[in-house]
């Protein structure tokens, strides 16, 4: 049995050392952590062992596996920042002594509310990540409690690459390494995770007044003992009365998404058509802004969090509606259209 667990100690170093992208590194880790792994499968063996062999040959196997997380983690690091060194070497030379032009040129409506939430949520304690725009199918799902052929994948029309890499579909694909980055302060000092995450979405959609194939959201979490809807709902009616500077009229329903339970969509009162109905709110009166819930435990589990001792939410703000409702604009597509007639009115607002 030792002689297993050396052999797929060496065998794991000759197959990492082989791996040169995040989609190949993800087969290796199914093939050794997963349910059919190579080290799930050394405990069949234990069968034929005595009690005491047992205990020991349970402890190893359990030394392997993190041993086998740690390598896996320490190689997604490092091809990481592979991939950021190649993408910074093939970027385009620019001469930094040209003199700027500032009479010209305007922040986007979504850059000036993603920076005024991130202010927000800044003053509240929550810290702001970055994420990578391609992901892996771990990431955007299956670390978020939607295996492989769950119909919780149709909702999303998700863009995949002949890498088997994707264009993430929801900012909750950043979820698991926020709870892995920060679970240890959680767990060793009581320092709750609070972190939001911005960033570009894609999807393929039917494009109208109210749809995009391409929108921003901003993720937030927030894990501590006792953690509660009334926080969550507290958070979110915090910020959108500073983002609009005055209280806004929300509605929680009951909404279906696999990596929070219960789970619900906030939505707000329609403030172009004043809730009467128009084309930018379907005619409802109400805009989908804030897909949220309280994290599954199974996704807290992926994160290496006990969901027993911890609970926490989740929630996904539309950032290209938030900016819809905060200057008006009635169809989403404007925002990504370029026109210089419907994005000069922001030249003054830097």
């Amino acid at each position: 049995m030792d002689e297993k667990i050396l052999n797929l100690k060496n065998q794991l170093s000759a197959d990492l050392s082989e791996i040169k992208n995040l989609v190949d590194l993800d087969k290796i880790r199914v093939a050794y952590l997963g349910k059919k792994g190579s080290v799930t499968g050394l405990l069949k063996g234990m069968k034929d062992l005595s009690h005491e062999e047992r205990k020991e040959f349970g402890k190893k196997v359990n030394q392997l596996k993190n041993a086998v997380a740690n390598a896996i983690e320490e190689k997604t690091e490092a091809l990481k920042k592979a991939e950021i060194q190649s993408e910074i070497a093939s970027m385009p030379k620019f001469d930094i002594t040209t003199p700027v032009d500032l009479t010209r040129g305007s922040y986007h409506p979504i850059t000036l509310v993603q920076r005024q939430c991130e202010e927000i949520f800044r003053s509240m304690g929550f810290t702001v990540e970055d994420y990578s725009e391609v992901v892996t199918d771990y990431e955007c799902f299956e670390s978020l409690n939607i295996p492989k052929h769950h119909p919780a994948r149709d909702m999303q029309d998700t863009y995949y690459l002949e890498n088997g890499q994707l264009l993430k579909s929801q900012t909750s694909a950043a979820q698991n390494a926020i709870l892995k980055k920060y679970g240890k302060n959680l767990i060793e000092k009581d320092i709750p995770i609070r972190a939001i995450f911005p960033g570009r979405c894609f999807r393929n959609e039917a494009t109208d007044a109210c749809h995009e194939n391409t929108f921003f959201q901003m993720e937030g979490v927030m894990v501590d003992k006792d953690i509660s809807i009334s926080n969550l709902i507290y958070f979110m009616k915090t910020m959108l009365s500073q983002v609009f500077q005055k209280d806004i009229k929300v509605r929680l329903r009951p909404g279906f998404f696999p990596f929070v339970e219960p789970g619900f969509e906030l939505d707000i009162s329609c403030l172009i058509c004043g809730g009467e109905g128009c084309a930018s709110c379907k005619h409802s009166g109400w805009l989908e802004l804030c897909p949220c819930g309280m994290i599954h435990p199974e996704v807290l589990k992926e994160g290496g969090i006990d969901s027993e001792k911890y609970t926490g939410f989740a929630f996904g703000l539309g950032l290209t509606r938030l900016a819809m409702m905060k200057y008006g604009i009635k169809d989403i597509r404007d925002l990504n259209s370029g026109s210089l007639k419907s994005l000069s009115q922001f030249t003054d607002d830097k």
